[in-house]
């Protein structure tokens, strides 16, 4: 039986599952079953106390027989029905949990036989035994294993609370060493600030002795140069005043009359020559 559902591909656990659901799936038609033939047997028991029948009367218990047999054979198919619909949905269930969408054909159910052997109850009883007998093994097996992996976890606590306590003594003690080292160099930055900060603010006092004097400088640069500039101008002024009154001046002065004159001259005469616009 086990090999016949491992042929449909399904793993231990759902071979189990299938197992459990035929023996339910044989208990309820047994059951129906008994029920079917417990109508026989009523029927023979009330009806069939004479010799003879006529066609009638025969018609009639059959018609009766057939009426009873369709209703217990309808309620076992509504039965089924329901059932099957109660174990699609414990499984729908089950897939939603994980965000799976299964799917049915039922083309494939209507035109497919079934496959499956029966299934007696001596077979279900030997694989019953058959996989208590290999679950126990497996449980034993696990024991073992767990037995196992308590021992080494024990052991890797005691290793791995050895090695915090080492850690914890290494990070003191190098948590005090750091320390010092950090204390030794703040200090020694402090000195360096100190040092720097009076190097800044003697270089600050230069510097504004410096500027003060440069500006100083500045001021007296500045007056020099408009005393200066201003004897420049009076020299230049001088210096032309004294120029116009040379002779050499007047005569070029003169010259330069003349030449203006003798240009305006000739102006006048071009334009007698020039044509009318």
């Amino acid at each position: 039986m086990h090999n016949l559902f491992a042929d449909f591909g399904f793993n231990e656990h759902h071979q189990s599952e299938i197992i459990n659901y035929m023996r339910f799936a044989r208990s309820k038609r047994l059951l129906r079953l008994k029920t079917i033939d417990s109508c026989f047997e009523e029927l023979k028991d009330s009806r069939l106390v004479e010799d003879t029948f006529t066609v009638d009367e025969v018609r009639e218990m059959l018609d009766g027989l057939q009426m009873v047999v369709r209703g217990e054979v309808e309620m076992e198919l509504i039965n089924t029905a329901h059932t099957n619909v109660l174990l699609l949905r414990q499984i729908f269930s089950q897939a939603e949990k994980f965000y799976l969408r299964l799917q049915s054909d039922i083309s494939e159910l209507e035109n497919s036989k079934p496959k499956l052997a029966p299934l007696n109850e001596g077979g279900v009883s030997e694989l019953l035994n058959k996989e208590i007998a290999k679950l126990q093994e497996e449980n034993d097996k696990l024991k073992s294993r767990l037995r196992t992996l308590e021992t080494q976890a024990m052991s890797a606590l005691d290793e791995k609370t050895k090695a915090e306590r080492a850690l914890k003594d290494l990070q003191r003690t190098q948590g005090e060493q750091k320390l010092s080292a950090q204390t030794k160099e703040i200090n020694s930055l402090e000195d360096t600030v100190a040092a720097l900060k009076e190097d800044y603010e003697r270089s600050l006092s230069a510097n504004a002795a410096s500027q003060k004097d440069l500006k100083e400088n500045l001021i007296t640069a500045k007056h020099e140069l408009l005393r200066v500039q201003e004897q420049l101008t009076l020299a230049e002024k001088e210096l032309e005043k004294k120029f116009q009154q040379t002779a050499a001046y007047r005569n070029m002065k003169e010259i330069l009359t003349k030449k203006n004159e003798q240009i305006k001259e000739i102006r006048k005469r071009l334009q007698k020559y020039e044509p009318d616009d």
